[in-house]
């Protein structure tokens, strides 16, 4: 089926918007300067876009800059000594994704790093996480052992 261009209509009850004509003289209360006021930057063909750049540099000065960089490399996650002995139970193997399936931290994926706030009064064997120099000592202390 072809389509005539002479029988194409708006759908019924659409609001059908008349096209101003400009520049068609004064009778049609759009003529001598099609309006566009008097003269100037913006009575000119592509005078209102241009205008749109300007104190563009005005503005751009007034941003503050944004220092450093943020990085996009995964950071593991952090958990207390505290927090490990309330969790894990005596003689058992801690690893990221058994302190994520405990609830202590979000996701295992990401790593676990422990430190060294509270106390940790049990034997535990820890795999696959990071420590500072200070928890390290405290699991061993404990009679822990940590591996890498």
């Amino acid at each position: 089926m072809t389509l005539n261009p002479t029988t194409i209509k708006p759908t019924r009850g659409s609001a059908k918007k008349n096209v101003k004509r400009v520049g068609r003289g004064n009778a049609s209360g759009r003529g001598t300067f099609s309006g566009r006021g008097c003269k100037g930057q913006r009575a000119r063909s592509g005078g209102k876009r241009g205008l749109q750049q300007r104190a563009f540099k005005s503005q751009l000065q007034k941003i503050p800059k944004v220092r450093g960089f943020r990085s996009f490399a995964v950071k593991p996650e952090t958990i207390t000594l505290s927090a490990l002995n309330r969790v894990a139970e005596e003689g058992v193997e801690v690893t990221p994704w058994f302190l994520a399936e405990h609830g202590a931290i979000r996701s295992g994926s990401n790593g676990a790093k422990i430190v060294a706030t509270g106390e940790l009064t049990k034997k535990l064997t820890i795999k696959n996480c990071l420590a500072t120099k200070q928890a390290l000592s405290a699991i061993e202390k404990a009679g822990g052992t940590f591996e890498i």
